[in-house]
């Protein structure tokens, strides 16, 4: 008889337990990027290549991972990204992580692209008091009207915030994926977009006319103005654009590649987010994803100026792996990550997490100044 697997200890044994349970054309969509994945490979690469310079003797009594996000408390700074058609890696879908993220206090954010009814996740979550934040993320269509709609059935439903995805106006030239042949199986499909209309035809053969639906900052002021939900954008690198987006009001930004799925040789995420966070200054909330994989890239994300991460490959690979169950130890195995990186930098609080922790030189500067 055959011994049983050994739990996940960490979050690259969730992704080795994932490739064993996929077939090959379903791992090779959850996990590849575009073109040579060089910013797929450079997300996870950059924040490895920081150090964390140890701090000792600090006092850490009373030390928690609480942060404050957009007028909320949340128990610690990670959330689950969106990540489309989550019953390919298990049947329960999108249900399964939204259920763990509640049960682990992590924000959740839904994809469009979801293979189970927005209703079903919020009924399913709401109710928990130890819950974080719950989004809906929104792939624009080329109907506003449908926009509306989704956006108004998202409010319905109780959801907490839109977060606009701005950063793929067409799909990457994702290779790897179509070496694999991968397609939809039948039964999964992006329930929200059943009756989406079709996209009308543009002049021109430039991207096969979908850059001419594709969203635009008028856009952006067009849907603030049909929700009373705030609406963050996510899929900002550029300084520039984090100036335009802070002057129209939005609630906040995700720094993103879309995990090198879109523009190859993107910049990594980690080296987006300070200059991000320099553009908008330090009121304007930022979460940051791409190649977050280890409690230490965590902090590491926080020195930078990160209000707060999101993970999202390693919702699908602890689906794959365990559903619900899988997801949520998986959140907690950063979660515990964290606070053993905090309590070996000497910090009690994140609050007390800087850019001194990655560059002694800046240690003087930030303890004169005191904690942001």
């Amino acid at each position: 008889m055959a011994s049983p697997a050994p739990a996940p200890h960490t979050l690259a044994d969730f992704a080795l337990a994932a490739e064993q349970a996929l077939d090959a054309a379903t791992w090779a969509y959850f996990n590849g990027g575009a073109g040579d994945e060089a910013t797929l490979h450079a997300n996870a690469a950059a924040w490895q290549a920081l150090p964390l310079w140890p701090r000792v003797l600090q006092p850490l009594a009373g030390g928690h991972t609480r942060v404050a996000l957009a007028g909320h408390e949340l128990a610690h700074p990670i959330l689950l990204a969106p990540v489309a058609h989550q019953r390919l890696a298990h049947p329960d879908g999108e249900w399964a992580s939204a259920l763990a993220a509640a049960a682990q206090g992590a924000g959740y954010v839904l994809g469009t692209q979801s293979n189970v009814p927005m209703e079903q996740v919020a009924e399913a979550v709401l109710a928990d008091p130890g819950r974080g934040p719950l989004w809906f993320q929104l792939y624009w269509q080329a109907d506003r009207g449908f926009n509306r709609a989704l956006v108004q059935r998202a409010e319905a439903a109780g959801f907490e915030a839109i977060v606009l995805t701005v950063d793929a106006p067409v799909q990457g030239v994702r290779d790897r994926e179509r070496r694999a042949g991968f397609a939809l199986p039948p039964g999964v499909h992006a329930v929200h977009l059943q009756d989406a209309p079709a996209v009308p035809p543009a002049d021109g053969t430039y991207c096969a006319g979908l850059p001419a639906h594709a969203p635009t900052w008028d856009d952006v002021a067009w849907l603030r103005a049909q929700t009373r939900l705030p609406v963050w954008l996510k899929g900002v690198l550029h300084p520039q654009d984090a100036r335009r987006a802070q002057q129209l009001g939005v609630a906040g930004l995700i720094v993103s590649n879309h995990g090198g799925r879109t523009l190859d040789t993107a910049p990594p995420t980690a080296q987006a987010l300070p200059r991000v966070r320099a553009a908008a200054g330090d009121a304007l909330p930022i979460v940051v994803d791409g190649g977050i994989r280890r409690g230490t890239d965590v902090l590491k994300a926080i020195a930078l100026g990160a209000n707060a991460v999101m993970v999202g490959r390693p919702v699908a690979h602890a689906l794959a792996a365990g559903g619900a169950l899988g997801v949520a130890r998986m959140l907690r195995l950063l979660r515990d990550e964290l606070e053993m990186a905090m309590a070996l930098t000497g910090c009690r609080t994140l609050a007390e997490a800087g850019a001194h922790l990655l560059d002694p030189a800046t240690a003087a500067v930030w303890e004169q100044a005191g904690p942001r």
